[in-house]
């Protein structure tokens, strides 16, 4: 007591501010819990005081799919995977198992606000068939290891949360603006959302805080650069916006920035061979996409000091059996289009992995974390205040890392290899 007195009093005298203690783990969860922090609350306000070592983070987060529709095979670690024999009901009452798809590519299924929400069906999670009729069938298929080889071996070798949720019970577009700002403006369709506020300001964003904070960052993209949704970054940081080769590129020259976001191709279909992962695209296409870009960090001579964190957006109207949770509203906007509902529920699982020397090797994660949780990881980095209560709430992935004991080794991981008669079925499917 009396040393901390003496740190506390030197402080002073110094005239810099004592450094906040930071809150216990438990009075962190209590306090996010109950929605206490807003806008502008900083991660020492929020969290327990933690250093973060890492100096590089690359985020990639790949289309619509769920939990149980890639890695309900899984069997490590407590993972929570959906029980044998787990069914919804069709139109007719009658029940449809879950099974294993043959196929690559699958007519992609309704995932909008509206069918998201009967999906959920008040957290029973038994409408994924009816929501996805005719042929609903097909939102209860899932693949294995056979299938994704590379997902598996990532997710047993590095670290994986099995509670990690979509941000909003609903598509592509709101899911990405949580990821990119915290919310989606009251926006829950897959349009443009407003560039400023209400008083003519642009709207926070994570590119906006990064450079406010001097974190450098670039944006890698195949074709189409999700965060050029925000006009005016993509006008006053043209230079930034890279090509996917560059990324490769800047990894093996180690001269990666502090975030890189690296994005796969959209909208190619499947004769364009598609390496999103959005339906009905090749799910091989998107495993290599990911494999290659997951190699490509792990040669890097800035690996020592690096996360990489891989998501998907939205579930993608794939069956998952969690029950979304409730969420903190972020901001006083009202869903626009449906005065029924607010943003106070995640949507539903997705895969969340961490690759890093730093990740806890082969451990599941079971704490509820959704995409603003990676700006709050960010935020914790670099001290960068909330952008909306959602993220000034979020748990930061911390239960994913050991900061105190990095492995720098390199693991063997399969290769991402493409299935020919597979491939050539989904071109026959999808002429």
């Amino acid at each position: 007591m009396r040393f901390a007195l003496v740190l506390m009093l030197c402080a002073a005298c110094s005239g810099k501010p004592a450094e906040p203690p930071g809150l216990t783990p438990e009075e962190s969860l209590q306090r996010r819990t109950a929605c206490e922090f807003k806008a502008g609350a900083r991660p020492a306000e929020t969290l327990p005081k933690v250093s973060v070592p890492i100096e590089t983070f690359v985020l990639v987060m790949q289309e619509n799919r769920s939990f149980d529709h890639y890695l309900s095979k899984l069997s490590h670690g407590g993972v929570r995977v959906a029980p044998d024999g787990a069914t919804n009901p069709d139109a007719a009452g009658n029940p449809v198992e879950r099974f294993h798809l043959d196929t690559y590519c699958v007519d992609d299924p309704r995932h909008g606000w509206s069918a998201s929400h009967l999906e959920h069906a008040g957290g029973k999670n038994d409408g994924f068939v009816t929501a996805n009729d005719p042929n609903g069938r097909r939102a209860m298929g899932f693949y294995d290891e056979s299938d994704l080889p590379f997902y598996y071996a990532l997710a047993r070798t590095f670290a994986l949360s099995d509670a990690h949720f979509c941000s909003v019970m609903g598509p592509t577009q709101p899911n990405r603006l949580y990821y990119y700002s915290g919310t989606s403006f009251g926006t829950i369709s897959n349009t443009i959302p407003p560039l400023n506020d209400s008083k003519g300001r642009p709207v926070p964003n994570l590119f906006s805080r990064l450079d406010t904070a001097g974190v450098s960052w670039k944006v890698y993209s195949t074709n189409v650069a999700s965060p050029a949704v925000f006009l005016q970054v993509l006008s006053d940081h043209l230079d930034r916006f890279e090509r996917i080769d560059r990324f490769h590129a800047d990894a093996m020259a180690g001269t990666l920035p502090q975030v890189s976001i690296v994005e796969a191709a959209y909208g190619l279909g499947v004769k364009g061979d598609e390496d999103d992962e959005h339906s009905p695209a090749n799910v091989q296409f998107g495993q290599r996409f990911v494999s290659q870009v997951v190699k490509s960090v792990l040669a890097s001579p800035q690996w020592a000091k690096t996360a990489l964190v891989f998501t998907y957006d939205e579930h993608g109207g794939y069956y998952d059996h969690v029950a979304p949770p409730k969420a903190c509203i972020p901001d006083e906007l009202e869903p626009i289009g449906d005065s029924t509902r607010r943003f106070d529920h995640l949507g539903f699982r997705v895969p969340l992995m961490v690759v890093s020397p730093y990740s806890r090797r082969g451990h599941v994660s079971h704490v509820v974390t959704d995409h603003t949780s990676i700006f709050r990881l960010l935020s914790l980095k670099w001290n960068m205040p909330a952008m909306t209560a959602r993220d000034a709430n979020a748990d930061a992935l911390l239960d994913l890392f050991d900061f105190e004991h990095p492995d720098t080794s390199v693991p063997a991981l399969p290769e991402a290899v493409i299935d020919l008669a597979k491939r050539d079925r989904c071109y026959a499917d999808f002429p």
